[in-house]
C-alpha cells in the first residue's frame, strides 16, 4: 500500500502566454487555466491589477520551477494616464479623492516632469497592492480604512516614452511606454507624475506588452484558448505550450555529455570548458534541457533547480 499521495490531473509541462482580460484577476485567469488543462501543479508569474491586461506568462508542472526566473524579469507596459484626478488606488478603480485643474499643462511641461522617473527611482507601494504588513495583504487594509507606513523600495525605470499627449474639454491624457525592473509600480508613476505636475493623476487602462523573453504577440486570450479547446481537445491547446527553458533564453546554454548529466543530477558539481562568465546558466543533456545550474569560480558548475528526470 502506497503511502504517499495520488496528485491529481495530469503532468504536463510547459509556459502558457496569456493576454489577461480587463476585470479578471490574474488568480481566475490561473485557475480557470488549470482547469482546463486538468494540471495538477500550476502558477503565474507576477499578477496583474484587475484593471490590467496583457503578458501574463502560466506555468505548468516542472516548468514552475523556472517562474522566478520571470518574476525577475524586465516587463514593459503601455499605460494611459488622466491627469487632473487623483484616486486612492492611483487607477480607474479607486475612488476620486482630489481634483485640480489640468487645462493648462503642456507636454513640454511632462516632458520635463519624466526625467526624474527615469534610472533608479525609489517608490513607495500603494496601500492598493499585494505586499504584506505583518502578515496582512495591504489591500485588505485600506478596504478597512487602514493606511499604514511603507518603505520606500528602489526600482530600475530603464525606459520612460511619452507617445501621447491629449488636452481636451473632456480631460487631459497621456499615453506612456514604460520598461522598468520587477516590483515596480506603474501606478505609483502616474500618482508621483500627477503630484510632480501639481494637478495629479491615476492610471486609466495599462497593458503589459513583455514579461522577460515573452511579447504580447505570443499571446493568447482566454476567450481564444477555450475556442482551441473547444475545437481540438487537449492536444490543441498543449500544442500551445512553451517549453520551460524559453523563459531563461538569456542565461549561457551548457550542453553536458549524459554521464556529466548524471552526476548533475545526482548533486554534484562538474567541470566545464570553457566555462560561462555569468552566475546561472542553463543545463542540457546533450538537448535536453535538465536544468538551471550555478557557476563556481574553478569552473565548475552546480545543480541549483533541476527538473525531474520524467519530465519532458
Amino acid at each position: 500500500m502506497s503511502s504517499g499521495r495520488k496528485q491529481k490531473g495530469r503532468q504536463i509541462n510547459g509556459i502558457l502566454l496569456l493576454d489577461k482580460p480587463q476585470g479578471m484577476s490574474s488568480n481566475a485567469c490561473l485557475q480557470q487555466a488549470k482547469h482546463l488543462f486538468q494540471v495538477s501543479k500550476a502558477g503565474h508569474t507576477g499578477a496583474l491589477d484587475p484593471l490590467a491586461t496583457g503578458v501574463l506568462p502560466l506555468c505548468f508542472g516542472e516548468a514552475t520551477k523556472v517562474s522566478q526566473y520571470l518574476l525577475e524579469a524586465d516587463k514593459r507596459y503601455l499605460t494611459r494616464v488622466r491627469l487632473g484626478e487623483r484616486t486612492d488606488t492611483a487607477d480607474a478603480e479607486g475612488s476620486v479623492i482630489s481634483t485640480r485643474p489640468a487645462g493648462a499643462i503642456t507636454r513640454d511641461m511632462v516632458l520635463n516632469a519624466l526625467s526624474q522617473f527615469r534610472g533608479e527611482i525609489l517608490q513607495c507601494p500603494p496601500m492598493y497592492s499585494a505586499l504584506k504588513h505583518k502578515g496582512q495583504p495591504l489591500y485588505k487594509l485600506a478596504r478597512a480604512g487602514l493606511e499604514v507606513e511603507r518603505k520606500l523600495r528602489q526600482v530600475t525605470v530603464h525606459e520612460l516614452i511619452l507617445h501621447d499627449f491629449e488636452n481636451t474639454p473632456e480631460g487631459t491624457e497621456l499615453s506612456l511606454e514604460i520598461r522598468c525592473s520587477k516590483g515596480t509600480y506603474v501606478r505609483t508613476i502616474a500618482d508621483d507624475l500627477g503630484e510632480a505636475l501639481g494637478c495629479g493623476g491615476h492610471v486609466r487602462e495599462l497593458r503589459r506588452l513583455q514579461a522577460g523573453v515573452f511579447r504580447i504577440e505570443d499571446c493568447i486570450t482566454p476567450a481564444a484558448l477555450q475556442a482551441s479547446f473547444a475545437e481540438g481537445g487537449l492536444d490543441a491547446i498543449d500544442a500551445l505550450l512553451r517549453p520551460a527553458d524559453q523563459a531563461i533564453d538569456h542565461l549561457p546554454r551548457v550542453s553536458l555529455s549524459s554521464e556529466l548529466a548524471l552526476f548533475v543530477r545526482q548533486g554534484q558539481a562538474v567541470m566545464v570548458r570553457p566555462a560561462p562568465a555569468s552566475e546561472l546558466v542553463r543545463l542540457y543533456d546533450n538537448d535536453e534541457f535538465i536544468g538551471i545550474g550555478s557557476m563556481l569560480d574553478d569552473g565548475r558548475v552546480a545543480p541549483r533547480r533541476l527538473m525531474r528526470e520524467q519530465a519532458r
